[in-house]
């Protein structure tokens, strides 16, 4: 099969948009509460903030490097692709426009404005401008540009007011000069204003420093003013420098210093904007033509949105339901002793993070524990699981934690982290080089009866607390020593990469996943040939891989049934006729945000189920350090497939993916909506009812 043939598959960048089309549709559907619905807004921006800092950029660069891109890119030119690229975000924008105009409509019947600062009262007027002296004016950065040789540099994670004056000056009537204001970042940017009634009344910290132009520029006699918001996208890739005296730590640490002064991929402006002031802006940071160029309204950096005050209007936003435990696994008492009898599932959010925080607290002070040994990815603000490291270590045992520093928009947070361990005298090891670990496991050494016995995890998901309450991901706990043995062995590889290990159970990446799930799919033809049981279903992030997709195309034409639930970008065209007529496949984009990667395989009846850090696409399969791990467990085993299908029947959240990207809403004709979140935070209660009641 030809891989560049562009009507086998569909271009990734544009299926990656399609998805966030998706959370966009959430911002949209009226019925998600309010808040919430601002939420999906900024997580909108967000996500194409990321976007155009990792994938435009690397288009772009693709193009200035005249890189044979439509063999890499699937059939299509980077120059045509960054241009259709834009096409699909203005679209996009002006509907979040749209959509935002349309929430703050209802939030006003709910008696919440967002006011801007014509609109203020007296008392509102005296507040901001008090609240400017204050708060405000001490953060700000003010630059005059007319006189400057080099133009400042604009950070791509701030928004700027660009400003116009007209001033009379030493002769000169009516001079133009130019200003940036940047808009701080350390100021919440809802400034919630005092009321005398029922209304409550936010304004922008944008508009609070509208209002107070002249307390900043009074030092000019000017004969107007106008302020405009624009905001700027740079490439966020990390360039490594070749001092060999210079520490891993120090060469990333001074590459995220460097990415602020990526090249500009993305400019965005505020359309009511003077044309002499964007031209003024454009000539004078260099965009140009090849250069995402946005229009927009007043307001940028929406992704702002996601941290939008709850105002105390909990009726507003969706209902939260509190983390389940685990049936039979007792936070009150000794997990590795619950452990060590059998297997357990753990399934977040619907259950408590607290099992993870409580296993590493466990093996800090038990006597008998020598080792930990952890991979970190992503890690939460005050993260509890370097807290229980730092303890374990505190405590004798010999830590050993596989960070990595390269974990995109991370790195700060990760380097600093690295150097708290450190300190402490736990043992790092920054991965192998080339290579992202993205794997997610930990394994434990504990002495029973003068013989060490393993105990770990392995999950789907980062050891993030806070990305815990919002992410679904499962994580195994075993004491299964073969499974652990393999694990060590991961660990093994950290150290000592020049050596390809054999595994027995887990598939490890870069060497082994590839080739064991062709075999896993090669199983499935046969096995339909043959007339016997046949089907994959997968659960994962992403599928671009065209190999693997090819290898899809070949089962589906043996007549194998595929069903895939892809919650971002999905590059396999369903339900084509002579090509994949057996293959559906749903997305899935709720209140939580789908991550578990959850594969399996029919086997004549008797289904193999794994668990995976990777998805399937080509970096996770030949360019990280990923593990996707077997299920031995029966009633494990079970639960996944349980799971999967709850997923798979979803008729409210879930989107059909199809060649024509219009993210159609499955509908299951006559049935009763069925949500799969909900429906699975009502699984997990009536699991634990039943166990209560057998008790």
């Amino acid at each position: 099969m030809n891989n560049t043939n562009p009507n086998k598959y569909i271009d990734r960048e544009k299926s990656w948009l399609t998805f966030n089309a998706r959370v966009l549709q959430e911002a949209g559907d009226s019925s998600v509460p309010l808040l919430d619905r601002l939420r999906f807004l900024g997580i909108f921006s967000n996500n194409l903030d990321e976007f155009f800092r990792v994938r435009y950029a690397a288009i772009r660069r693709m193009n200035f490097e005249n890189v044979d891109t439509e063999k890499v890119l699937g059939g299509i030119t980077a120059e045509k692709l960054l241009k259709e690229i834009t096409e699909i975000v203005i679209e996009h924008q002006s509907e979040s426009l749209r959509i935002l105009g349309e929430i703050e409509q209802k939030l006003e019947k709910e008696n919440i404005y967002i006011i801007n600062e014509k609109e203020i009262t007296k008392e509102q007027e005296i507040f901001i401008k008090d609240y400017f002296t204050q708060t405000v004016s001490p953060a700000l950065v003010t630059i005059m540009l007319n006189d400057l040789d080099t133009f400042p540099l604009l950070k791509d994670t701030s928004g700027y007011l660009a400003i116009k004056l007209k001033v009379n000056s030493f002769g000169k009537m009516n001079e133009v000069r130019y200003a940036v204001v940047e808009i701080p970042n350390s100021i919440n940017r809802f400034v919630v204003l005092p009321s005398n009634n029922e209304q409550q009344h936010i304004i922008l910290l944008d508009d609070v420093i509208r209002l107070n132009l002249h307390s900043i520029f009074n030092v000019f006699n000017y004969t107007s003013i106008s302020a405009h918001m624009i905001k700027i996208t740079r490439d966020a890739q990390l360039e490594f420098d070749s001092d060999l005296s210079k520490s891993f730590i120090e060469k990333i640490s001074d590459s995220v210093k460097e990415r602020r002064v990526g090249e500009p991929v993305r400019f965005v402006y505020d359309q009511a904007i003077d044309k002499d002031t964007l031209g003024f802006f454009l000539h004078r940071m260099h965009i140009n033509s090849s250069d995402s160029i946005i229009p927009g309204g007043r307001y940028h950096n929406r992704r702002d949105y996601m941290n939008f005050p709850n105002l105390g209007r909990y009726d507003l936003l969706y209902k939260k339901n509190l983390p389940l435990p685990v049936p039979g696994f007792d936070l009150d008492g000794s997990l590795l002793e619950k452990i060590k009898k059998k297997d357990y599932l753990l399934s977040t959010p619907y259950q408590s993070f607290s099992y993870l925080i409580k296993f590493l607290r466990e093996a800090a002070i038990d006597p008998n524990v020598v080792t930990i040994k952890i991979t970190l990815y992503r890690l939460a603000k005050n993260s509890q699981i370097v807290s229980s490291l730092i303890n374990a270590a505190k405590n004798g045992k010999k830590v050993t934690v596989q960070i990595e520093l390269q974990a995109r928009f991370d790195e700060a947070s990760n380097i600093s982290y690295s150097e708290q361990m450190q300190t402490e005298g736990i043992e790092l090891i920054f991965g192998v080089k080339g290579l992202k670990v993205h794997s997610k496991i930990c394994v434990i050494e504990r002495v029973e009866e003068s013989k060490v016995k393993r105990y770990g995890f392995i999950s789907t998901g980062n050891f993030n607390e806070n990305s815990a309450k919002i992410y679904t991901d499962v994580t195994l706990f075993t004491a299964n020593q073969e499974i652990l043995k393999d694990t060590a062995k991961v660990f093994e590889f950290f150290e000592i990469n020049y050596k390809i290990f054999r595994y027995k159970h887990l598939f490890v990446s870069p060497h082994y996943t590839r080739v064991k799930f062709n075999k896993l799919i090669e199983r499935e033809i046969q096995n339909a040939k043959s007339g016997k049981v046949a089907f994959i279903k997968l659960k994962m992030n992403s599928l671009s891989d065209f190999k693997l997709i090819d290898r899809l195309y070949e089962a589906s034409n043996a007549g194998v049934k595929i069903q895939l639930v892809i919650r971002g970008i999905c590059c396999i065209i369903p339900g084509v006729k002579g090509m994949s007529e057996n293959i559906e496949a749903i997305s899935i984009v709720d209140n939580y945000l789908e991550h578990s990667r959850v594969y399996i395989f029919g086997n004549d009846g008797n289904p193999d189920v794994f668990i995976s850090s990777a998805d399937f696409m080509t970096r996770n399969l030949d360019g990280r350090v990923e593990v996707t791990c077997p299920i031995y467990d029966e009633d494990i085993k079970k639960e996944l497939i349980e799971i999967f299908n709850i997923s798979w029947n979803a008729n409210v959240k879930a989107r059909i993916h199809s060649e024509n990207l219009k993210n159609d809403y499955r509908r299951n004709g006559d049935e009763k909506p069925f949500r799969a979140q909900l429906e699975m935070y009502n699984y997990y209660r009536n699991k634990l009812e039943v166990i209560t009641e057998k008790v």
